[in-house]
């Protein structure tokens, strides 16, 4: 992680308190791998996309096995998309399939998708400058707004964002969101950089504008914007200006434009990761099947 400034670093890091639940979680966690010789540790990425980290830690923990990406790996074997395995997934909310139909309707990368993840909250204050930058941006956009999406309160847009989007914009509760990021409409993904999220969005094919939360949500977006060109970032600051001139250049920019070049060189490398037979992340997990048989 050379290079990479204090302040990416994961946000639980940063506590003073010595009881903290997370940090102590982490540390027992790293503690088991070195000291308890796990047969193998399993990890959702590919060798191509962290190559420095992961010859950095083969070093120190035991055999580690890349499976993922895990959303594309899956598409692979069949038995998953029937019940019971059908229903294991990733999502914490109900699913709005409509706006697959809605996606039907528009050009091929001209929708910007909007997903701050299952979890992160944001000020009031902060919706009314996303929601501004977005309308000023006169982009189309997919915006899931999740019913407790603001902090303490319930959601509520202005009724004059809502009017002057309401021939070009689309909001939900949720959505299958891997569905979505696939979907030849989708040309740009405004997110939280969760890392499922963030490797949903390399499946696709998708460029992103990153606004992280917590957690290691930081580290995905400085990995994002300056290693694997994919990404921008906004402050934690939101301000509708700052919303609209990064949506506006994601979309119809030129640093955009290489952004989705380098987006969809990615998402062939994803690709190749999890082939059948030869991609590395499948073979590793042929391997794990064998050896806990």
């Amino acid at each position: 992680m050379e290079g990479m400034p204090l302040k990416y670093l994961p946000s639980f890091i940063f506590t003073t308190d010595p009881n903290d639940v997370v940090v102590n979680f982490a540390m027992r966690e790293i503690d088991r791998a070195v000291t308890k010789k796990p047969a193998a540790i399993l990890l959702n990425t590919f060798d191509e996309l962290e190559q420095d980290v992961l010859a950095h830690l083969s070093t120190v923990f035991p055999p580690i096995y890349t499976i993922g990406p895990l959303c594309a790996l899956t598409n692979h074997f069949p038995s998953t998309k029937h019940e019971p395995l059908a229903s294991i997934g990733s999502n914490l909310w109900t699913d709005e399939p409509e706006c697959l139909k809605w996606l039907d309707a528009h050009a091929p990368g001209s929708v910007v998708f909007v997903n701050f993840g299952s979890v992160t909250v944001m000020s009031p204050g902060q919706l009314v400058e996303f929601a501004w930058g977005l309308a000023n941006t006169k982009v189309p956009f997919l915006w899931i707004i999740r019913p407790d999406i603001v902090r303490g309160e319930t959601a509520i847009l202005p009724p004059e964002f809502v009017e002057q989007t309401a021939a070009r914009g689309m909001m939900a509760g949720w959505c299958p969101q891997e569905e979505v990021l696939k979907h030849p409409a989708v040309g740009g993904f405004l997110s939280h950089m969760g890392w499922n999220s963030f490797l949903e969005s390399v499946c696709g094919g998708v460029p992103v504008v990153c606004w992280p939360f917590f957690a290691e949500q930081q580290i995905n977006t400085w990995f994002a914007c300056e290693k694997w060109g994919v990404g921008r970032e906004i402050g934690n600051d939101v301000r509708r200006e700052q919303v609209e001139a990064m949506v506006r250049e994601l979309m119809v920019g030129e640093e955009g434009e290489g952004m989705r070049t380098k987006a969809a060189e990615w998402r062939r490398k994803a690709e190749e990761a999890v082939a059948p037979g030869s991609g590395l992340s499948y073979v590793n997990f042929e391997r794990l099947v064998e050896e806990l048989i």
